[in-house]
């Protein structure tokens, strides 16, 4: 709806907005009383007295096609331009309407008040500059942000901008530059603690709060919101904690895993994902696109993957292109019917093939389920219900309910303080847990519980010792107990299947996943006829157990791993890492403690200080795009030039912490986050 008053110079009000909000999905849209947030901040705008028109200026992205819908309904001038370089957005908004004048607000703004407005509109004319505002400095609530700029001012910057920030913020430059002539209006009491600005969930709170008591009233000043919520601060200030303009200085990444804490319990699926176990408020959550062993972040940010590597999934690097195309060919002939893939026996097949003792296959998606079955599978073999352990084995009741009587007895499994809640208190002592390399500890569990399983990993941080694994089978043999190995992250790392394999020591059930798909969905417990079978005997279904995409994916990664032989690959990039650590740190006199498999490797610095060293790696290996903590799932895209590069950092990170040990520096003075989460703890 254009205004067109008589005057020398004509003033548009650009509205910047978009509906692909990161913290506040589709925040413009959202219904106050029906009508949507970015009308309700149209009808107060197109109050002013100074403003010739009003124009929404959103981008070309589909996701805004509402907004542009309700444009059109509501006959409202609009201008659909670029996503991220909003500057450019603005600049061609500005031709398009012939604005003299700009008046730039933005879309979360919706108690802007016109009167307020026109005076900052007022100063920019009466003071003949470039640029006005009311927020360099802030003294206006945030949500009464305004600025005001000729279109020379404008063409000027557009011209000069040449950075991302410049480009997406619109008026940094003019901010800063000293080409402008600025003002700002201050109000007559410092008010910008007070929050009305529609960015987060809280936000919406506190201006539905205030919409309704003021409803169905179209207009009212901001001075009379003040007074209504200065008269009930408890009531309207639940957005107070929020910084003003921390979207601004925020990544797209942090904005959506704030997001994320508010509507998934922890904020993601996997614990060893979360941010804050590697640096809190720095760390990238999310990625956009994976290659070889490099990860692109939501800002386009690219890293190099010197971490976790899928979490240990993807041997081959990222984005391998002969299993992608194994997987797109299932997808296009499709991946799941009423009936069978003939897949999930052509993997099975090759799975007994590479380990000739084992004569049965279940198939699974996740690590979790594979491992819970493998143990129910146990039972019904045996009759009995008791399991031993050790390591690691998933999330599931039989492994937690170990924490029942004790709620440290999985602290040097897993993670310190795991709680059992939610876990049947009846599953009390049916687990228990034994340490890596005792055996007479597990001896006597054995003797004095008739177990129907040990379940360990092979190998994790320590190799076995006086013969360990051997004693182990032997245990097993006299006592009837079925013999599990979790290899779910040992398996295709340093051999061409089980590590057992190397060990010489054959179990009674296997079970792998990670490595086994390169970063597809799969598992499979392998075991002997007369275990296995026993699953006929109870109940182990699952419809997504049938899809085709996990069973391909294997098969394509199996023949790719065994036509490289990548184990050899990893195992020997492993060992030069292990080596390259150990020598840096002798070179830096620091006390370090290397463990794991070598194409999983991990360091420790022994110092009282050690969580905030880690944490200060991990900053500082950001600050060179690279994704680094104190371990690593190594792939075969782990290249001499890739290494080359984060040795060349991490030897000048080794040298500030040495001066952080010898007391020559303050640790607490170089990090500028909380030190990570201790979390997820592995230890044999």
């Amino acid at each position: 709806m254009a205004k067109y008053k008589k005057r020398n110079k004509r003033i548009v009000a650009i509205v910047q907005a978009r509906c692909n909000s990161y913290r506040l999905p589709n925040k413009i849209m959202k219904r106050f009383a029906g009508i949507p947030a970015i009308e309700i901040l149209y009808n107060r705008l197109i109050l002013s007295k100074k403003i010739d028109n009003v124009v929404i200026a959103t981008s070309r992205n589909r996701v805004n096609s509402k907004l542009i819908n309700l444009c059109k309904d509501k006959k409202i001038d609009f201008f659909s331009g670029s996503e991220n370089n909003v500057l450019k957005r603005y600049f061609e908004t500005s031709k398009k309407f012939n604005a003299d004048i700009i008046v730039r607000i933005t879309g979360d703004s919706i108690l802007i008040d016109h009167q307020l407005v026109d005076k900052v509109i007022d100063s920019f004319e009466k003071n003949k500059v470039d640029y006005a505002s009311n927020c360099q400095p802030v003294t206006f609530p945030d949500g009464l942000d305004i600025e005001v700029f000729s279109k020379d001012c404008l063409n000027k910057t557009y011209k000069l901008a040449k950075n991302k920030y410049d480009k997406e913020h619109v008026t940094p430059l003019m901010r800063h530059s000293q080409k402008f002539k600025r003002i700002n209006y201050k109000s007559d009491k410092d008010y910008s603690y007070i929050r009305w600005s529609l960015d987060q969930e809280e936000d919406f709170q506190v201006i539905k709060l205030i919409l309704n008591h003021f409803n169905p009233s179209k207009y009212f000043s901001w001075k009379q919101i003040l007074k209504l919520t200065e008269s009930n601060k408890k009531k309207f200030n639940k957005n107070i904690q929020i910084i003003r303009n921390e979207g601004a200085r925020m990544s797209k990444t942090v904005k959506l895993w704030k997001r994320a804490k508010q509507i998934i319990p922890g904020g993601n699926m996997l614990l060893s994902k979360r941010p804050e176990l590697f640096q809190p408020g720095k760390w990238p959550a999310y990625f956009s696109k994976s290659k070889g062993c490099n990860v692109w972040d939501l800002d386009s940010r690219k890293y190099l993957d010197i971490s976790l590597m899928g979490v240990g999934t993807n041997t081959l690097g990222y984005g391998h292109n002969a299993v992608d195309s194994a997987v797109k060919k299932v997808i296009k002939n499709g991946n799941l019917s009423t009936l069978n893939c003939p897949e999930e026996v052509f993997l099975s097949e090759k799975l007994l093939e590479i380990h000739p003792w084992a004569e049965k296959v279940r198939l699974f998606r996740t690590g979790g389920e594979a491992s819970a079955a493998a143990i129910r599978i146990a039972r019904a073999a045996t009759g009995r219900s008791k399991v031993a352990f050790c390591g690691y084995h998933g999330w599931h009741d039989w492994y937690l309910s170990a924490n029942i009587k004790d709620k440290n007895n999985l602290s040097s499994h897993l993670m310190t303080g795991l709680s059992p809640n939610g876990v049947p208190k009846e599953l009390k002592n049916t687990s228990i847990p034994f340490d890596y390399n005792n055996f007479e500890q597990i001896k006597k569990i054995a003797d004095e519980n008739n177990l129907a399983a040990i379940k360990m990993e092979v190998q994790r941080n320590f190799p076995p010792k006086n013969n360990f694994l051997q004693k182990i089978r032997k245990l097993c043999n006299q006592k009837g107990i079925v013999l599990i190995f979790d290899e779910c992250t040992s398996g295709f790392r340093q051999t061409f299947g089980g590590l057992h394999k190397i060990y010489g020591v054959e179990p009674d059930i296997a079970w792998f996943g990670k490595a086994l798909g390169n970063g597809y969905a799969i598992t499979a417990i392998i075991g002997k006829s007369s275990v296995m079978d026993a699953a006929q005997n109870s109940f182990i279904s699952s419809t997504f157990w049938t899809e085709r995409i996990g069973p391909a994916a294997a098969l394509k990664t199996l023949e790719e791993m065994e036509r490289i032989k990548s184990w050899d690959i990893i195992t020997k990039i492993g060992n030069s890492i292990r080596k390259n650590w150990i020598d840096l740190a002798k070179r830096n006199k620091i006390d370090l403690q290397v463990a794991g498999l070598p194409a999983l490797s991990s360091f420790a610095i022994l110092s009282d200080d050690w969580i905030k060293y880690k944490t200060f790696i991990t900053q500082e290996m950001l600050k060179s795009n690279i994704l680094a903590a104190n371990a690593i799932f190594v792939c075969t895209k782990h290249n001499k030039k890739v290494l080359d590069y984060y040795f060349n950092r991490l030897d000048e990170i080794f040298k500030k912490i040495a001066k952080f040990e010898n007391k020559e520096l303050n640790i607490d003075n170089e990090l500028e986050t909380d030190v990570c989460h201790t979390g997820f703890k592995r230890l044999n």
